[in-house]
C-alpha cells in the first residue's frame, strides 16, 4: 500500500475547501397529526420515483405551513437519484436550505450522489466541501465515485489517497469506485496493488461489486483470463457478475467463451436479463452460427425481452451475418415487429443491408424513411450511409450526406469523416479522399488505415507505404488491418521482397496467430506465385475461417492447380465450415482454368441445392467461361439466354474472349453488340471483336472497327511487364528501350530467339493483328513486353532463383510459346501472371497444360 501512496503523491488534486456549517439548530417542529396522511402519500410516491409529484406534494406542504421531516427529503432525493432528475432535485435541494433544518451526512451524501449521477461535479464537490467533519466513509466513497463517472480517475484516486491519510478505511464500494477508476489503463498498475488489498479482506471473494470492478478492470486493460479468474473465485454470484463476463468476453472476440459461459448461467437457474441475452447473439453473429443464433431468438420470446431494443438490434445484426448469402429477410421480420424504433434500431438494420445483403440502394431508401420520422440519424448511422454511397461509388450522393452531417452538428466524429476518406478512395477519387484525410478534426490509426486501403484499392503501392511510413513516424502503433492492406499492396505488384520484410515483422510483433494477418500472408504469397510459403502458412494456422480456405482454394485455382483446389474445397466442407460465393467463385474458376466441365457444373448446382447460396453474375461468368473455353461455345450462348439474371458486360466480355479463342465470328458480333448497349465506352469489346476479325483474316472490318475506336477516342490499355529484382521494381512496355541495360537486354533476347528457332520454335505470326509483311510481324512479337521481361530477369537473377514476371494483360499465345523454349534452354523456372492466370514454366512446360 505504501508504493500506491507514493503513486498517488504524483497525481495533481484541487485542495478541497473546508467551511464550517453555518445553520442554527431550529426548535423542534409542531406535529400535525392531520398531514400524515399527505406525508405518506409523499414516501410512496418517492419510492415510486414520480418526482414531478413529490414536488407538488411538497408545495402544498409548505403552504400549509407543516414541517417535513429529513426522513422525507432523503426518500425524494432518492427518487429523484433513481431518475436522473436534477431538475426537481434541485428544487428539494433548495426547500431543504429553506427549511432550516440540519443537513445529516444522509442527506449530503444523497446530495453529493444526485448531482454526480446526473453530470454536474461541480455542486457535487460544493456539498462535499461545506459537509467539514460530517464526511464519513460514504461521502467520500461518493465523491470518488462521482470523480470516476465524470472519467476523472486521478481526481478518484487522489480523493482515495486523502481519505486513507484522515485514517479511514475504506469499505467495499470505496474499493469498488477505485478499481473503476484504475480500468484507465494509465492507473492500471494501482488497481493491481488494489487487488491485494481486496484478497486480504476476503471483499475479492465475498463481495460481488468489488469482484465485478476487477472483472472491469481487467478487461478495458485486455487480461480476460485474470478478470475469468476473479469470476471463478467469487463464492456467490449475481446476475450483473454473469452478464459483465459475458459481456466482456463478446467484446473482446472471445465468442465461443461468452456463448458457454452463457450456458453455464442458465444452468445455474439465472433468468438472462436483455444485457446478457443481446452480448449472447452478438457473439453468435461473430461466430456465424445460424442455428445458435435462431435458438436465442425463441429464448428472447419466451422470456419476454424479443420487444427490448438492444436484443432487438443484436437479432437484426445476428440475422443479417448469418443468414444464407446474407439475405436480409429474417433482419427485416425482426425490425418490422419491433413496437418501438429508436436510432440503434435504425441504424442496425440499415448497417445490415449495407454489410450484410449489399443492397446498398435499400439501405438507402430506407434512411431516406428515417428521415421523414422524428428520429434523428446518429453518428453511426451516417457512417453506415456514406459506406453505401463508397460501395456504390457515388461520391456525389456522398457529398450530399457529408452536408447533412455537417448541418447536424456530427462532422467533428472522427469515424464519419474517416467514413468520408473511405467514400471517396471507393469512388476513384484519391485527391478528395486526401482532402478529407487533412480536414480531420483528429487523425487516429483508423483515419491513416482508411487512406492506406483506398491507395491500395486505387493500385497505388507506393502511396500505401508512404502512409506507412507517416504511421511509424507519428508512432500511431500499425495494427493487423494495416499490415493486411500493406500485404495486398505488395501483393498486387507482386513485390514479394516487401511482403516478406512485413512477414518477419509480423511474427517478431506477436501476429503469427492472427487469422486475418494469416490470411492476408496466404493471399499475398500466392498472389506473388510462391504457392509453397502460401501452403506453409496455411499448414502452421491454429485456426483457419472460410476467408483461409477460400484464399488457398483461389491460390491454387490461379496456378492452374484445380485438383488440389477442389481437394481442398471437399476438406473445408468436412470440417463443417460452410462456403460463402466467393469460394464458389474461386472453386468455378479452378474449373475452368483447366476444363474440368463436369465437376464445374456439378459444383454450380451444390451452390443452392446444399449451401441455399443464389448464384450471383460473378458465378454465372464462371459457367460461361468454363463452358467457352472448353470449346462449348453455342452451350455457353444458351447458358446466358437462360439465366433468371439479365447478364452484364462482364457475362457478355467472358463469351466474346471465348468467341475470340475459337473463331466464333457469329456469336462475338453477338456479344459486341450486348456489351456495347451496356456500356458504349467500353474499349474492350471493339478490341476483342477486331481481334477476332483479324484472325479470320477480315482486315476491312478490323481497319473500321479501329477507325470506330479512334472517332470515340477509346483508347487500348497498353501492356506493360514488370519484374522485382534487387528489391527495385523494373517496368517494361512494348519495343521499350527506355531502360538503362536496353541494349544488353534486346542483345540477349535476339540470342536467346536465335537459340530455340534451333530448338524448334516458330514464331505465331497470328499473334501479330495487323495487316502486315511476315516479317515485320516476326519483328512486333520480338518487341513484347513479357519476352524483355525475361530477358532482364536472365540478365539479372542467377540460379536457382525462379524469374517471376507480371503482366497487366492476358500472355499472348506466341510468348507463351517462345517462354517455354526459353525454360528448357536456360535450365530457369519461369512465374509469369497475367491478368488471368499465372503461368510456372520448367523444362519446357507450363502447369496450364496448354489449356489456357
Amino acid at each position: 500500500m505504501a508504493s500506491t501512496l507514493h503513486f498517488l503523491t504524483q497525481i495533481p488534486s484541487h485542495p478541497l475547501k473546508l467551511s464550517p456549517t453555518s445553520r442554527q439548530n431550529p426548535s423542534p417542529p409542531v406535529k400535525h397529526s392531520h398531514l400524515k396522511p399527505i406525508k405518506k402519500h409523499l414516501t410512496r410516491l418517492a419510492d415510486s420515483s414520480r418526482c414531478e409529484e413529490d414536488c407538488s406534494v411538497l408545495d402544498t406542504t409548505t403552504e400549509l405551513d407543516a414541517p417535513v421531516e429529513l426522513r422525507a427529503y432523503s426518500s425524494l432525493l432518492r427518487s429523484c437519484i433513481r431518475s436522473r432528475d436534477i431538475h426537481h432535485g434541485r428544487l428539494i435541494h433548495r426547500r431543504l436550505l429553506l427549511s432550516g433544518l440540519p443537513f445529516d451526512s444522509v442527506i449530503s451524501n444523497s446530495l453529493i450522489t444526485l448531482y454526480s449521477k446526473c453530470g454536474d461535479w461541480d455542486s457535487a464537490l460544493s456539498v462535499f466541501n461545506q459537509m467539514g467533519e460530517e464526511r464519513d466513509v460514504v461521502s467520500w466513497t461518493a465523491m470518488i465515485s462521482a470523480a470516476t463517472e465524470n472519467k476523472m480517475q486521478g481526481r478518484a484516486l487522489s480523493l482515495f489517497l486523502e481519505m486513507l491519510n484522515l485514517g479511514l478505511i475504506p469499505n467495499e464500494f470505496t474499493i469498488s469506485s477505485v478499481l473503476h477508476a484504475c480500468s484507465n489503463p494509465d492507473f492500471s498498475k494501482i488497481g493491481i496493488l488494489l487487488l491485494g488489498s481486496a484478497i486480504k479482506t476476503g471483499f475479492c471473494k465475498r463481495n460481488a461489486s468489488v469482484a465485478g470492478a476487477l472483472i472491469d478492470m481487467f478487461a478495458k486493460i485486455g487480461d480476460l483470463a485474470s478478470a475469468r479468474r476473479v469470476f471463478d473465485e467469487l463464492l456467490e454470484r449475481n446476475k450483473v457478475v454473469w452478464t459483465l463476463m459475458i459481456t466482456r468476453y463478446a467484446q473482446h472476440g472471445l465468442c465461443l467463451d461468452a456463448v458457454k459461459l452463457f450456458v453455464e448461467l442458465v444452468f445455474d437457474d439465472f433468468v438472462p436479463d436483455q444485457y446478457s441475452l443481446s452480448s449472447v447473439i452478438s457473439a453468435c453473429s461473430e461466430l456465424e452460427s445460424l442455428l445458435l443464433g435462431k435458438q436465442l431468438h425463441s429464448l428472447a420470446i419466451r422470456i419476454g425481452f424479443v420487444s427490448d431494443v438492444c436484443v432487438g438490434c443484436s437479432l437484426i445484426n445476428m440475422y443479417a451475418k448469418c443468414a444464407e448469402g446474407g439475405a436480409m429477410v429474417d433482419s427485416r421480420k425482426v425490425f418490422d415487429r419491433m413496437p418501438q424504433h429508436n436510432v440503434m434500431s435504425w441504424t442496425a438494420i440499415i448497417s445490415g443491408y449495407v454489410q450484410g445483403d449489399r443492397n446498398d440502394e435499400h439501405a438507402l431508401s430506407l434512411f431516406l424513411k428515417m428521415l421523414e420520422g422524428k428520429i434523428k440519424p446518429n453518428h453511426f448511422t451516417y457512417s453506415s450511409i456514406l459506406k453505401a454511397c463508397a460501395n456504390l461509388s457515388n461520391a456525389e450522393l456522398g457529398k450530399q450526406v457529408y452536408a447533412r452531417v455537417i448541418k447536424s452538428g456530427l462532422a467533428f466524429v472522427n469515424f464519419v469523416g474517416n467514413s468520408l476518406v473511405t467514400m471517396f478512395a471507393n469512388s476513384g477519387r484519391m485527391e478528395d479522399a486526401c482532402k478529407a484525410f487533412e480536414v480531420l478534426y483528429e487523425k487516429n490509426l483508423v483515419s491513416y488505415n482508411a487512406l492506406v486501403d483506398g491507395y491500395v484499392k486505387n493500385s497505388n503501392s507506393e502511396g500505401a507505404f508512404d502512409i506507412f511510413q507517416q504511421i511509424e513516424s507519428m508512432n500511431l502503433g500499425a495494427n493487423a488491418f494495416t499490415f493486411a492492406s500493406l500485404l495486398s499492396s505488395a501483393a498486387s505488384i507482386g513485390v514479394m521482397s516487401k511482403g516478406q520484410k512485413l512477414h518477419g515483422r509480423l511474427l517478431k510483433m506477436g501476429y503469427e496467430s492472427d487469422i486475418c494477418i494469416n490470411n492476408a500472408l496466404i493471399s499475398m504469397y500466392s498472389r506473388c506465385g510462391n504457392t509453397e510459403d502460401a501452403c506453409i502458412v496455411f499448414d502452421e494456422m491454429r485456426y483457419r475461417n472460410v476467408i483461409s480456405w477460400t484464399s488457398m482454394i483461389t491460390g491454387n485455382a490461379k496456378h492452374g492447380e484445380a485438383h488440389c483446389a477442389l481437394q481442398l474445397f471437399h476438406e473445408m466442407l468436412s470440417t463443417g465450415l460452410r462456403p460463402n460465393e466467393v469460394t464458389y467463385v474461386a472453386v468455378l474458376s479452378a474449373c475452368s482454368h483447366v476444363g474440368l466441365v463436369r465437376e464445374g457444373l456439378k459444383t454450380f448446382h451444390s451452390m443452392q441445392r446444399d449451401h441455399g447460396l443464389v448464384p450471383r453474375m460473378e458465378h454465372y461468368a464462371c459457367m460461361v467461361d468454363l463452358l467457352g473455353r472448353s470449346g462449348r461455345v453455342e452451350e455457353a450462348f444458351e447458358f446466358i439466354t437462360s439465366m433468371p439474371l439479365k447478364a452484364d458486360v462482364l457475362v457478355w466480355k467472358t463469351l466474346l474472349g471465348a468467341c475470340r479463342l475459337h473463331q466464333n465470328v457469329r456469336l462475338g458480333e453477338i456479344a459486341t453488340k450486348n456489351i456495347v448497349e451496356l456500356d458504349p465506352s467500353d474499349p474492350a469489346a471493339y478490341i476483342l471483336l477486331s481481334n477476332l476479325y483479324a484472325v479470320a483474316g477480315r482486315w476491312q472490318e478490323v481497319a473500321k472497327m479501329r477507325r470506330g475506336l479512334k472517332e470515340m477516342k477509346l483508347r487500348k490499355e497498353a501492356g506493360m511487364s514488370w519484374i522485382e529484382v534487387e528489391k527495385r521494381i523494373h517496368k517494361f512496355h512494348v519495343a521499350d528501350s527506355s531502360h538503362p541495360q536496353a541494349q544488353e537486354i534486346f542483345k540477349k533476347l535476339d540470342e536467346l530467339v536465335d537459340e530455340i528457332k534451333i530448338m524448334g520454335y516458330v514464331p505465331d505470326i497470328d499473334c501479330v493483328l495487323h495487316d502486315v509483311e511476315e516479317d515485320v510481324k516476326e519483328k512486333y512479337l520480338l518487341q513484347h513486353s513479357e519476352k524483355i521481361a525475361v530477358a532482364f530477369g536472365l540478365l539479372s537473377t542467377k540460379s536457382p532463383r525462379p524469374i517471376r514476371v507480371f503482366k497487366n494483360l492476358r500472355v499472348c499465345g506466341d510468348c507463351h510459346s517462345a517462354i517455354k523454349f526459353i525454360s528448357m534452354k536456360t535450365s530457369r523456372e519461369i512465374i509469369l501472371r497475367d491478368s488471368n492466370r499465372f503461368h510456372r514454366f520448367r523444362n519446357g512446360e507450363c502447369s496450364c497444360g496448354g489449356y489456357w
